[in-house]
């Protein structure tokens, strides 16, 4: 590890920093998600025109969004998109939605550096890289523009394919080697260590097995010290666990941010921030009444 990884990176008990915002352990962020795309698997278009994404991005921050995700190219396969077309869906909105929100944290979700660059000088504080580095240059675009920066885990997969046959020895193990050395290069390369998140990225490079036990074992990349993004909403892996269609969803994406939110994940990245928010919330008072209780127990004398 670097020397300013070590010194003021992973550690546990370490804080996130965003556009002056503080998310400490135990304080969950709500990230909506914005889609400039026309082919979203889960909005099937619907924030594609301009207008209609304003709309959502206002709604999102009254219903309690801490951040603002910002995507111009479908996850999965689909029509290509130009870096010139990605561009004009996203650095424009980024400005608008700067100028109507000055204090809502902005990010980005793109795996190129250009389109990463461009979205900074418009005004965003954070690259969601859902694809793992594919674009090297990522990481220094976010240093350069002193932005933050997702460090996610793809399996090896390059941008916008599917797995096939996914298999690993250890899948928790190899999300934490992956995504603890992207942070590291990413400190190395100059971005500040309280910037970074790690993300496990269900169902990128995974079956549902895979994602379910990521979800089972988030701990251990919460103990890396990293803060931890989770990117469950609506995904393939609660639907097929629950057999459930993309429209029927929420209870089992709610569920798994529960359980993401008490092994100690900070940032959650959602459709529905109403629905996330009460969750989250509901989580940090169980777990707020939880250390309370530890604390009167400790102070109510030796036991006996």
């Amino acid at each position: 590890m670097s020397g300013a990884a070590g010194e003021a990176g992973a550690r546990p008990g370490g804080v996130l920093r965003l556009r002056g915002r503080v998310f400490g352990p135990g304080r969950y962020a709500v990230m909506g998600v914005v889609n400039r795309t026309p082919d979203s698997f889960y909005d099937r278009g619907a924030t594609f025109a301009f207008e209609a994404a304003l709309r959502a991005a206002d709604a999102a921050v009254r219903n309690g969004a801490d951040i603002i995700d910002v995507g111009g190219v479908k996850a999965g396969y689909g029509d290509e998109v130009s870096v010139e077309e990605e561009v004009a869906r996203t650095a424009p909105f980024v400005a608008e939605l700067r100028a109507r929100h000055p204090g809502v944290v902005i990010s980005v979700d793109t795996w190129r550096a250009r389109v990463g660059e461009e979205c900074l000088r418009a005004g965003a504080d954070l690259i969601n890289d859902t694809w793992a580095g594919a674009d090297p240059d990522l990481a220094r675009v976010a240093a350069e523009g002193g932005a933050g920066l997702v460090c996610s885990h793809s399996g090896g997969l390059g941008p916008r394919t599917d797995p096939h046959r996914a298999h690993y020895a250890d899948v928790a193990a190899d999300v934490v080697t992956t995504v603890t050395a992207l942070a590291e290069r990413a400190v190395d390369l100059g971005v500040a260590p309280d910037r970074v998140l790690i993300d496990p990225t269900h169902d990128f490079g995974k079956n549902t097995y895979h994602s379910l036990e990521l979800t089972r074992r988030l701990g251990e990349l919460a103990g890396t010290g990293w803060p931890v993004l989770v990117a469950v909403s609506n995904k393939d892996f609660i639907g097929e666990t629950l057999d459930a269609p993309v429209t029927d969803r929420l209870a089992g994406t709610l569920a798994v941010l529960a359980v993401s939110a008490w092994e100690g994940a900070r940032v959650f990245r959602v459709h529905d921030v109403g629905a996330a928010r009460a969750a989250l919330d509901a989580v940090a008072a169980v777990a707020a009444t939880a250390e309370e209780a530890a604390v009167g127990n400790g102070s109510a004398g030796p036991d006996v």
